[in-house]
């Protein structure tokens, strides 16, 4: 097991076992939904019927309804188009990039920050498609055979680059989330009892398993799709900046566009992705897995993408002046001292000077001020977005067709129905849907956990208040004394530390190459290559084997005997090594707690960590339920 610095806070805080774990994560999805969620489904279910009642009324009357004129023709559907797919950012940068780096505290936010970007992107399609006029006839962007002859799409269009980059990253994102909410949907459907939840849950698991290759495969696709996924990143919102800088348009022409999108999409997208956690957080009572040290390291993304954004406002001013050309120098003072500036002062102010107070660690550390500030930066980016589109286009080159432009109550309608059906999805999500990576989450318990970094320290931590835990010899690397050696153990303890786990728990992958290396190596008659560890004496065997049947019972028939490979994680050369030392039956297995655990992976020697890890216990009450039910 990889120990981390004692300087490093711990992501998981408390008293958490890998049970604990399971438990926390899924209460929401088996207890019965509370109150306030209620309430915010039905508002948010509302506002978007009400979003969906504007569309309607939009298709059926014409896009006149907006208030377009011929001078600003994009207005507040494209701003609205460009802000939904900037928040939509952050899921693939938290889940791609930050997986490629091995950023630990990426675990307990990437889950909800994936289902967002899903959602804002199913957002930003909305507007396009209205746009249209006619969107019976949205499949005529796709490059598809025609009966009309020569009609085909025009790949000279940034607006038809815009159709693949985001389908793409739609596709991508959408089978990334899928991928690693796999292993979850298979913990809950061997925990729920309702038939219908059941059969919902084990359609979605893919018939997952647990077994070392599932796991191999699961590291590997993930790799995969974390490579694919961030060039994506930087490429969506660059090809959405191409919609304005491949234009003649004053403000708009400008190369420093893609990385400014870029920057600007990380930037809000981390905003809001705080938003929806600091409420779910406290909803769901995950404030041991989501805290502090998880908002800052956002916050701290959000001060380099927001000066990044801030040298980009300063840039631009120094070129239209450089550039020469008066055009250019009027679109951006007109920005600044025209008749829509207060737009751009809330945009500057929003976006500039608001980041820079995250430099004061109380308030990049502070949940509260940091909500506050999710949704003043969120306000910020809109109105840049609104900023670029509508001063660049209510005063063109000639003064004859400038003009202004008001939001009907359409244009705000529609607006708020995204937000609404945005949340309603969301909601639907966190009710139904394990919001945090359970499994992933489990893999940084024992280095990243309060209790086991309190351990190793000088502090008396969760190890030393319980010590049937695991007991770890990280002393003489390490120069900390453990409890042990400063106390008079009991005997129970003592005995249980002949027999800890190892130290070093592998990670998934390597835990499913060694399997495979094994497997290669029996089947080739080759003697497996065995790890230096603490070989017991038969004696030691027999009294443990003894302790451990004591506390779970022996069968009572000799004919008795269940399938025990239906349990995760057992196979059939691990059921051989359980039915040796004499467990037979799921009534056996049930009666495990952690000190049977640490007794059975003593004996087995087979995958310290496992048996607690994929809960067997649990899983035995459940068949021994099942099989009761059928008889």
């Amino acid at each position: 097991m990889h120990k981390e610095a004692e300087i490093r806070e711990p992501l998981i805080l408390g008293d958490k076992s890998y049970h604990d774990i399971t438990e926390d994560v899924c209460r929401p999805i088996e207890s019965k939904a509370p109150k306030p969620w209620y309430i915010m489904i039905t508002i948010a279910g509302i506002v978007g019927l009400w979003g969906i009642g504007c569309i309607l009324y939009l298709l059926g009357t014409g896009i006149g309804v907006w208030g377009l004129n011929n001078s600003v023709d994009w207005a507040w559907d494209i701003t609205n188009f460009v802000w939904w797919v900037g928040i939509g950012h952050a899921g693939t940068l938290i889940s791609a990039v930050l997986l490629l780096f091995r950023q630990k505290w990426r675990m307990a936010i990437n889950r909800s920050a994936e289902a967002m970007t899903i959602f804002a992107v199913f957002m930003a399609a909305i507007f396009p498609g209205i746009h249209m006029g006619r969107i019976w006839v949205a499949y005529w962007v796709l490059p598809m055979p025609n009966q009309f002859g020569s009609l085909w799409v025009n790949f000279n269009s940034p607006l038809l680059w815009d159709v693949f980059a985001i389908s793409t990253y739609l596709s991508v994102s959408l089978v990334f989330w899928y991928i690693g909410l796999i292993p979850d949907f298979a913990t809950i459907r061997d925990r729920v009892k309702a038939p219908m939840a059941k059969k919902f849950y084990s359609i979605l698991s893919f018939g997952w398993s647990g077994r070392a290759k599932h796991w191999n495969r699961f590291e590997i696709v993930s790799l995969v799709l974390a490579g694919l996924a961030t060039p994506l990143v930087f490429s969506v919102h660059s090809i959405v900046s191409f919609d304005f800088a491949t234009s003649v348009i004053p403000g708009w022409h400008t190369t420093i566009f893609p990385p400014y999108f870029v920057s600007g999409a990380v930037f809000s997208g981390f905003a809001m992705v705080q938003t929806l956690l600091l409420i779910m957080r406290k909803a769901l009572k995950l404030e041991n897995y989501i805290h502090t040290k998880h908002i800052e390291y956002m916050n701290i993304v959000i001060i380099v993408t927001g000066s990044i954004v801030g040298v980009a406002y300063i840039t631009e001013l120094f070129i239209s002046w450089y550039s020469g050309v008066e055009y250019e120098s009027y679109a951006f003072i007109n920005r600044a001292t025209g008749d829509l500036s207060w737009s751009y002062w809330i945009m500057m102010t929003c976006n500039v000077i608001s980041p820079q107070l995250y430099w004061f660690k109380k308030l990049r550390t502070s949940l509260s001020f940091t909500f506050f500030m999710s949704i003043v930066i969120n306000i910020g980016m809109w109105f840049e977005r609104f900023v670029i589109i509508v001063t660049s286009l209510h005063r063109g080159h000639l003064p004859a067709t400038w003009t202004m432009f008001y939001p009907t109550w359409v244009d705000i309608g529609i607006f708020l129905g995204t937000l609404g059906i945005f949340f309603t999805l969301f909601l639907l999500f966190a009710r139904y849907f394990p919001v945090l990576a359970l499994n992933e989450v489990k893999t940084i318990l024992k280095s990243s956990g309060q209790n086991y970094k309190e351990s190793f320290g000088h502090g008396a931590g969760f190890w030393d208040a319980h010590s049937h835990h695991d007991s770890h010899d990280h002393d003489g690397a390490h120069g900390h004394a453990t409890l042990a050696e400063k106390e008079e153990p009991d005997p129970q303890a003592s005995e249980t530390a002949l027999f800890d786990k190892k130290d070093e728990e592998v990670s998934i992958a390597e835990a499913a190459k060694d399997a495979l290396e094994k497997a290669a190596s029996e089947e080739a008659g080759d003697e497996p290559q065995k790890e230096e560890k603490k070989t017991l004496s038969a004696e030691e065997i027999d009294s443990f084997k003894a302790k451990l049947m004591e506390r779970i019972g022996v069968r009572t028939d000799e004919n008795q005997k269940d399938d025990l490979k239906k349990i995760s994680g057992v196979g059939p050369v691990l059921e051989g090594k359980l039915n040796e030392i004499g467990i037979y039956t799921f009534e056996q297995v049930s009666k495990m707690t952690k000190e049977e655990y640490d007794l059975l992976d003593s004996l087995t020697g087979s995958f310290p960590g496992r048996a607690e890890r994929d809960d067997w216990a649990a899983q035995a009450k459940k068949l021994m339920n099942d099989n009761s039910g059928n008889e």
